[in-house]
């Protein structure tokens, strides 16, 4: 249910209970902040703290408590809770840990943190083994130690799951205004998803970056996203666990291509969640979208008066999502009247240093190059160190790039190659400008290709995880007969014996065939598979040299295009992940994939196939035949029907290789896992 965080995130009123040095810093950094509502130390002495009577109870405190810091034990949390709880306090921060965080030294944690939740009945709680918040828009800071944010109007809201990361990200010196920073713990009670909805639901929010170690309620975070594109609010992520290893059990290749963190990133592209790799990435993109919003496409062009930055822009652009376009008419123009003859005219732009200190010239030369057509223009600027040299030389670079945004209105932004390169109070002239000033080259480009991904259309509802399956691995005779009756195109085969039934029935079916051993997961590595068999000795031959007592036989299909692999794997914490990849012998070498979360429409399908390297075969490579593209479409919607109708006791299916032909889409090899 959603909670009303409101007099929680915003209160009047604060107690804060726990011994008399934890109550001395949350008093310290509510002042920090500027804090003017009351504040209630409760501590069984009764001893003065931080220059504040003390209450021996909580029911002793004067007046209604609107948020409270507990900062006791882990056992007197729970009694704590109950106790704000029934005095209807706003909600409560538990910063004691040894919940569910601890399960694996001390398995009482999840008892623990269930009695917790039941304490706190319907009042909101943020934790347990959280930090606090500090919100500098209404000047709260419920906080138990030094952080770096102050007072603002406006700003940008960060929620992470790390405490260590919050206070960090609270000292950074980029010149980007922090509105809330919020802690989330283990989220016993109140989930993240939840708590994002209500900081986006504040006016004052213009982005809100998340930092993620789980996702838990993933309908929650639906609603989340779905909320945020109402309101046009730009949500980002740091998304951590990419380094995690795959599933353990590799049963297949699809295992290994979609376990650990594929079906996180398929996640947040669903919901249209840029995700960021670093902090400093994130960081400058958050900076962007509070300064411009979301970007209307991936164009952008850089200025500088070097060549070798000019070149660095462009390399270190390689790669990513982002369009240089070449400078057109009027641009060329205007820049040649700003620059004179000498200035070879290029997108990205070395105006050399001719103009340098000539104002009016710069603000025309940078004015020309600004138009409607780039989403962003990048100007690089890096200043000397302040504590050995003078800047007063780069004055000019900053009035003429606020002359030039406010001649023509267009979005340009001012670059440091380097982040120690751009002083925070050059940032912060440049922002109140409505131009963003960036902290490092890599970390601009990072921003523009974040702020500039397409919007996507609101897909269906999720199909959710259920509980652990105790899946078998189905025969690959009967996996492709339930396929084949939901419309799969499976190859002509029949289930022999032995090795004379194999030759037999290879002549019923036509030669070429191909033989398999019967009862192996990994057919290919234990030498069960023979292909483009032409004779019934060829056939009866690799059968008695086979590992196998079992076998398949089935046709050859032949006139290939290319091959894929189609798999579906049931991810506990993400959904159900469509995984469509380079297949056969590919798959390995390439590492060719894109991953989607089902339902997945066909254009999402489509969208993935295209994003593939092998998606250029499919297409017809250098004037050879494509692949039946609408037969590959049936192919993997007979997949997700099948999928949908099994969702609750299937684990994995793979298709490895689907052979795309010029007119079909033929499932040589399947594996299926479900519950039987």
């Amino acid at each position: 249910m959603a909670r009303d965080l409101s007099r929680l995130l915003n209160p009047s009123s604060i107690a804060v209970i726990g011994g008399g040095a934890w109550c001395a810093s949350i008093i310290e950094a509510a002042r920090q902040i500027g804090f003017e509502g009351a504040i209630f130390p409760v501590h069984p002495a009764g001893k003065e703290i931080a220059g504040l009577p003390s209450y021996r109870r909580i029911e002793d405190c004067p007046g209604p408590i609107d948020s409270a810091f507990v900062g006791v034990n882990r056992h007197a949390t729970i009694d704590v809770v109950r106790t704000l709880s029934a005095g209807d306090a706003g909600g409560a921060i538990c910063f004691a840990s040894g919940f569910t965080e601890a399960m694996a030294q001390d398995q009482s944690g999840s008892d623990l943190q269930s009695a917790l939740v039941a304490a706190a009945a319907g009042m909101p709680i943020l934790g347990p083994n959280c930090y606090g918040f500090v919100n500098a828009l209404d000047r709260v800071a419920i906080w138990p130690d030094q952080h770096g944010m102050q007072p603002v109007e406006q700003g940008v809201a960060i929620l992470t799951q790390s405490s260590n990361i919050a206070i960090n990200l609270t000292m950074q010196k980029r010149g980007l205004p922090l509105a809330y920073m919020v802690t989330a713990g283990n989220q016993a009670q109140t989930g993240l998803a939840e708590i994002a909805t209500a900081l986006l639901q504040d006016d004052r929010v213009t982005a809100l970056g998340l930092h993620i170690e789980g996702f838990g309620d993933l309908r929650a975070f639906e609603a989340m996203a779905a909320r945020a594109e109402e309101l046009g609010k730009p949500v980002v992520a740091l998304k951590v666990g990419k380094s995690a290893q795959a599933r353990a059990a590799t049963v297949s290749h699809t295992a290994s291509l979609a376990g650990g963190d594929a079906g996180a990133q398929a996640l947040l592209a669903r919901l249209g969640i840029p995700r960021l790799n670093s902090l400093p990435a994130f960081l400058e993109t958050l900076k962007l979208l509070h300064v411009t919003g979301w970007l209307p496409s991936n164009t952008i062009a850089t200025i500088s008066c070097s060549g070798g930055e000019a070149s660095l822009a462009a390399d270190s652009a390689l790669g990513r999502d982002l369009v240089f376009p070449s400078l057109n008419d009027r641009q060329r123009s205007d820049l040649r009247a700003a620059l004179g003859p000498m200035v070879a005219l290029a997108n990205p732009l070395d105006y050399h240093t001719y103009v340098w200190r000539d104002v009016p010239a710069m603000t025309a030369a940078f004015a020309a190059m600004l138009d409607p057509s780039l989403a962003m223009t990048l100007l690089i600027v890096d200043f000397p160190r302040d504590d050995r040299c003078s800047a007063r030389d780069w004055d000019c670079a900053i009035e003429a790039v606020i002359g030039a945004q406010g001649r023509t209105g267009l979005p340009i932004a001012m670059v440091a190659t380097l982040p120690e390169l751009m002083p925070e109070e050059v940032a912060e002239r440049l922002r109140a400008h409505g131009i963003v000033a960036f902290h490092g080259l890599d970390e601009a480009l990072a921003a523009c290709e974040a702020a500039s991904r397409p919007r996507p259309t609101p897909p269906a509802p999720l199909l959710l995880p259920g509980a652990t399956r105790d899946a078998v691995l189905i025969p690959e005779a009967d996996a492709k007969q339930r396929l084949a009756q939901h419309g799969l195109r499976v190859p002509r085969s029949e289930r022999c014996v032995d090795a004379a039934a194999a030759a037999q029935a290879a002549g019923r079916i036509g030669f070429p065939v191909v033989l398999k051993g019967e009862g192996l997961a990994h057919k290919t590595e234990a030498g069960a598979v023979a292909l483009n068999l032409a004779t019934p000795d060829a056939v009866a031959g690799a059968a008695n040299n086979m590992p196998a007592d079992r076998f398949l036989v089935e046709e050859m299909i032949t006139g290939g295009v290319a091959e894929l692999l189609v798999g579906v794997l049931h991810d506990p914490a993400h959904g159900i992940v469509l995984t469509l990849a380079a297949g056969g012998i590919l798959t390995e070498l390439l590492q060719d994939r894109a991953s989607l979360l089902l339902p997945a429409s066909d254009g999402m399908i489509v969208t993935a196939l295209d994003s593939l390297r092998i998606g250029r075969v499919l297409a017809g490579y250098r004037g050879q035949m494509g692949a039946d593209k609408q037969a590959l479409i049936r192919a993997i919607r007979t997949i997700c029907d099948y999928v949908d109708l099994h969702k609750d006791d299937l684990e994995e299916i793979e298709v490895n290789p689907l052979i795309c032909t010029s007119d079909d889409a033929v499932a040589a090899d399947l594996l299926l896992r479900q519950k039987e």
